[in-house]
């Protein structure tokens, strides 16, 4: 995997998305591992896969609309020591199939690679049907199941490769589209687990996960203008998630966490829940989706909405730092 990783294909597969990426990253996955198995439901195209699909006919199923087959298929697979990865979008990878999670990868350990397509709040010209707000929530309730949320194209290809070799049922939430920021502009290392610092700042730390941190960078830009000083934290993976950044966060006048999720169950709750734990008087502010689902619309329409625009981040912290 670390051959293909350079300059130009990190351009290619921000151009690409996320999506697009997932597809070539499984075609240098199979080179080295003959017993990947990629189930979908009718996505084929959609998470870049027809390239696999044509090459690797025998390490390919697709089910279908039948997510809560996928799933069980899925576990039968892993049980003959399979590396399974599924795909389909967001909603109805998790939502859908929740029960099935629970009982094949919560219960019974199944280790299979779950890949959430398109996320959080990009699919709303679809209408909200097709927004996931509530994946993560769900999923981090189910015990065993680890949540990882990539920041971009080449965290999504790194990430896939981890959770294909690790021993844990993982769930890969990839958010935001084509033609996406690209966050991480050379190689880097990146460990499950272990959050990432993009940016120094002692005044607010920001933490976040998925595409939504573009957003966090240009808003620390602005906030630096008005001498707040940001930084920045990639927590990538939501659980288990780095309480030592959680710590370290402590340490700044206000925490902030941003997300293209519910503000129940997501981040910011499962920062919140350990930093009830500490002896800290920092102030926490919880941006996200709040509590509601409103009408569908554009991407950068729905992130305004919600308060997750990096002109909403930054009005939002100094109302926050002025009542601190």
């Amino acid at each position: 995997m670390k051959s293909i990783i350079n300059e130009r294909n990190i351009k290619l597969w921000s151009t690409l998305g996320p999506r697009a990426s997932l597809g070539l990253g499984m075609l240098e996955i199979i080179k080295e591992n003959k017993n990947l198995m990629v189930i979908t439901s009718d996505v084929s195209t959609s998470a870049g896969l027809d390239r696999f699909r044509k090459q690797f006919p025998e390490n390919y199923l697709d089910l279908g609309i039948a997510e809560q087959n996928m799933i069980g298929v899925a576990a039968g697979l892993a049980s003959e020591d399979f590396d399974v990865v599924t795909t389909t979008f967001a909603p109805f990878q998790t939502m859908r199939c929740c029960e099935q999670i629970k009982v094949n990868f919560g219960y019974m350990k199944h280790k299979v690679c779950m890949v959430g397509l398109a996320s959080g709040l990009i699919l709303g010209t679809l209408g909200f049907t097709h927004c996931c707000i509530e994946d993560i929530g769900a999923l981090r309730s189910i015990p065993g199941i680890c949540i990882i949320s990539p920041s971009d194209s080449l965290e999504t290809i790194k990430a896939l490769d981890q959770a294909v070799k690790s021993n844990k049922t993982i769930y890969l939430r990839l958010t935001g589209g084509s033609n996406n920021t690209i966050i991480n502009k050379k190689d880097y290392k990146f460990e499950i687990g272990k959050s990432i610092q993009l940016r120094d700042g002692k005044d607010v730390t920001i933490i976040s996960s998925g595409a939504i941190i573009d957003e966090c960078l240009i808003a620390a830009e602005t906030l630096a203008k008005d001498d707040i000083s940001v930084k920045i934290i990639n927590m990538h993976t939501i659980k288990p998630i780095d309480k030592s950044a959680i710590e370290d966060a402590c340490m700044s006048k206000l925490i902030v966490t941003v997300e293209e999720h519910n503000i129940f169950g997501g981040l910011g709750s499962s920062v919140a829940e350990y930093k009830s734990s500490l002896a800290s008087s920092t102030q926490l502010l919880m941006l996200g989706i709040n509590d509601n689902y409103s009408k569908g619309g554009s991407y950068s329409y729905l992130k305004d909405l919600h308060g997750i625009s990096s002109e909403k981040i930054v009005k939002q912290i100094k109302i926050k730092l002025a009542r601190t």
